[in-house]
């Protein structure tokens, strides 16, 4: 008796041990189900301008209550448009070999569902894809392909869903976007090279940008930032043409309005003017213009802002001169929001504090999405 005892004891345990060992081996061979997304029911923008956008900072959050009040602020204050920015590092965070596709469906079902225009931002590399102790911006051409298949997967999952914008990396003619190492135009293009033809196979529909550069005069020798002209012609010289659709700009007003005059030494609105026209010397005439990043800041103590008035007579005579502008996409302004405060001068580029709490910018552009009214010492 007390040997069956033993054994039925036994038997217990080994059962335990398989049940656990299999319930192991479930969750790390079996995919992730994704949990059901809350959706409100589909709606579109109500807006007297169609180009108005906004940058918005929602992937890798998480909470889908706080992507869903915030994507449906930006539907309410008029604005058509989003960047968003995917990583590359949240999609394929373990290998080249899947993909996790988890926050990108949160939120792009979410802007989807306020008729909102997804402009999708692709870069940040994984650990995997890059040597030791480099930045998540180091990406050098014996991983171009890899990047280049997770972008036209991309594509391929989110083309057919109205996402078509996809953005090539972000202000690659700055070393800290660049990974800590100068900027590179030749490099810039065979990334192109590699990512264009990959996506069009994916998704023909998608509309592929290039650019997105930080605007100004060359920094240290151009070892800090090349300048944005000199960069947009050198991938002319180096044959990039033929592998982007669209040109990104950013379009920072600083301390000047949106109809100061441009200057090659000077970052304001107007700068995008002489963008377009090198474009064109350039043989880029048949490019469109985006505006992904712009806009202005009124924090009280830091030097490059403006007074609060001033940034919301300028941002919405910045969206208003867009209107002039035949051969502009979009003008999305930095920044809508953010889930957490700094506490410094970040803070006051955002339209809405971090508690849905709408500031006075917000309020200005929603009245002037609703009605085309402009402010007194704003004309048409």
């Amino acid at each position: 008796m007390l040997m069956i005892r033993s054994l039925a004891a036994g038997l217990r345990i080994y059962l335990l041990i398989a049940t656990l060992i299999l319930l192991s081996g479930l969750q790390f061979f079996l995919p992730r189900l994704p949990r059901p997304i809350n959706l409100p029911p589909s709606r579109t923008v109500a807006t007297t301008n169609p180009l108005i956008g906004v940058h918005t900072r929602l992937t890798g959050i998480g909470d889908e209550a706080y992507i869903r009040r915030t994507l449906a602020q930006v539907n309410e204050m008029g604005a058509s448009w989003i960047v968003e920015l995917f990583p590359w590092a949240y999609i394929q965070p373990r290998s080249r070999y899947g993909f996790d596709w988890t926050g990108a469906d949160l939120v792009i079902a979410h802007a989807r569902a306020q008729g909102l225009n997804v402009v999708a931002r692709l870069d940040i590399v994984p650990a995997w894809a890059r040597p030791p102790n480099t930045t998540d911006r180091y990406l050098d051409r014996a991983h171009f392909a890899d990047f280049a298949h997770f972008a036209a997967a991309f594509a391929e999952r989110y083309a057919p869903q109205g996402v078509r914008h996809i953005i090539i990396w972000n202000e690659p003619n700055l070393r800290f976007e660049w990974g800590e190492r100068p900027p590179d135009p030749g490099a810039y293009t065979d990334l192109l090279k590699q990512t264009y033809p990959a996506i069009k196979a994916a998704a023909p529909e998608a509309i592929v940008i290039a650019g997105a550069l930080s605007p100004g005069p060359s920094l240290e020798g151009g070892n800090l930032r090349m300048d944005d002209m000199q960069f947009l012609a050198s991938l002319a010289d180096a044959g990039a043409f033929p592998f982007f659709d669209m040109w990104a700009v950013h379009a920072y007003g600083g301390q000047e309005p949106p109809d100061a005059e441009p200057g090659v030494d000077r970052v304001n609105f107007r700068r995008i003017e002489l963008v377009r026209e090198l474009l064109d010397r350039l043989g880029g005439s048949d490019k469109r213009i985006i505006i992904t990043e712009g806009g202005y800041n009124d924090h009280p103590r830091w030097s490059g802002a403006v007074r609060p008035a001033d940034r919301i007579r300028w941002t919405i005579a910045t969206y208003e001169q867009s209107r002039h502008y035949p051969w502009l996409e979009a003008t999305i302004l930095w920044q809508f929001s953010t889930p957490f405060l700094t506490r410094s001068y970040p803070d006051a580029w955002n339209f809405v504090h971090p508690d849905g709490t709408p500031r006075a910018i917000y309020l200005a552009v929603q009245e002037y999405a609703r009605t085309g009214r402009l402010p007194d010492d704003v004309e048409k």
